[in-house]
């Protein structure tokens, strides 16, 4: 997804009120940066676009760029001056942002009152459409899944989802699930491929492949893939700057944004790593075999293979937690994903000590004690953050 595309999907979760403190930094990050340049539309390119959806009165363009602006003053260190002529242009330039992004409908349906929008709990399983709008997952129930035109193309019986494999989209149209810390869902593509998607990850994937077409899919967290075989149509998995290609295996993919590594490990059969600049070339790129993992480095781009039990790397599935020769810094970011809480290790030895450990369904406590009983760690619990002394 391109900037501009991405951009566009954050503006209107923030129309909404649906957007987070990073999302809400990340639009007035936007404006401040572009609002004297001339990355915006025109007055003609404004004009050209109302004609082809509905219009949009000057009062509502300026009650919701007002936010926009609200917010950046909140914001600031030091006071913003803004003259009279500036804010009419930016009052254009927010109209023409909503137009881009289809908010005819969004218009006509009178969801613009943000104080009528939903609030979404952070801590809810989300789907986001192609369009930008956001369904949460209720792992309690059962529901169809539509895409943005209403179209039915799946179903979710509580903590999985199925694409319909006879959908009648004919092009490549995303949807991303998010799925929080604390939780864990499961996922089958259109082609029938089964993902396993650990606490705090985030995949973006096409509603249904298509012929000709790689099987491309997005990573940001931890998944396992169940990838089915078809010869023809490489499975691809991006993980921010690496790519796993196979086609048709079991693996387990982990990628957080805050570890310095990509480590890819394979179960059954055989993936292909390479760099996510690269184009697949079978003699030049690293290859597994079963039993191995592959260590991508963030820094440097070098990739490191070695034998390993793959149960250490795979038991998450079963809700248990398997550390070897782990650091606690390491230890601690796990037991954030998996208890959805915060730990802050004040202890800078304990940080770097190593362990060996191994976790059934056992509550935080219990997990903290037994650091306790052998290395003697002072903490406090106090709701969902944990101070270690």
């Amino acid at each position: 997804m391109n900037e501009n595309s991405e951009i566009k999907i954050v503006l209107q979760k923030f129309i909404l009120n649906q957007c987070n403190l990073e999302e809400s930094n990340a639009v007035v990050d936007y404006y401040r940066k572009n609002r004297l340049t001339e990355d915006f539309p025109t007055v003609e390119d404004i004009k050209i676009l109302l004609t082809e959806t509905p219009e949009m009165d000057a009062d509502t363009a300026d009650k919701i760029f007002s936010n926009i602006l609200s917010l950046a003053k909140e914001t600031e260190t030091e006071e913003i001056k803004i003259k009279k002529k500036p804010v009419l242009r930016y009052i254009s330039i927010a109209a023409s942002i909503i137009v881009l992004l289809s908010i005819g409908w969004s218009y006509q349906k009178n969801i613009f009152k943000t104080e009528n929008a939903p609030i979404i709990d952070p801590n809810a399983i989300t789907l986001q459409l192609a369009n930008g709008e956001i369904q949460v997952i209720s792992s309690n129930k059962k529901s169809q899944v539509t895409d943005s035109d209403g179209n039915v193309v799946g179903n979710q019986n509580g903590n999985k989802i199925v694409y319909d494999t006879e959908t009648s989209v004919e092009k490549l149209v995303y949807n991303t699930l998010k799925i929080p810390y604390g939780k864990r869902f499961e996922l089958q593509l259109s082609d029938g491929t089964v993902v396993h998607l650990n606490s705090g990850t985030t995949l973006k994937y096409p509603v249904k492949f298509i012929a000709g077409e790689n099987r491309q899919v997005f990573l940001d967290g931890e998944a396992f893939f169940d990838v089915t075989k078809d010869k023809k149509h490489p499975f691809v998995v991006n993980a921010d700057k690496l790519n796993v290609r196979v086609l048709g295996t079991h693996f387990n993919v982990s990628s957080y944004p805050e570890d310095a590594q990509t480590d890819v490990v394979l179960v059954e059969g055989s993936v292909g790593l390479y760099r996510g600049n690269e184009t697949f070339d079978a003699t030049k790129n690293t290859i597994l075999k079963p039993g191995f993992k592959g260590s991508f480095n963030k820094n440097d781009g070098s990739i490191a293979t070695k034998a390993v039990n793959t149960g250490v790397y795979t038991s998450w599935m079963q809700g248990r937690l398997t550390f070897r020769n782990m650091s606690f810094r390491d230890i601690s970011k796990k037991l954030e994903r998996h208890y959805n809480v915060t730990i802050e290790t004040q202890n800078k030895k304990l940080a770097d000590e190593k362990f060996y450990a191994s976790f059934g369904d056992e509550p935080i406590e219990k997990v903290l004690s037994y650091f306790n009983d052998i290395h003697g760690i002072n903490y406090v619990i106090k709701n969902n953050e944990i101070v270690i002394k």
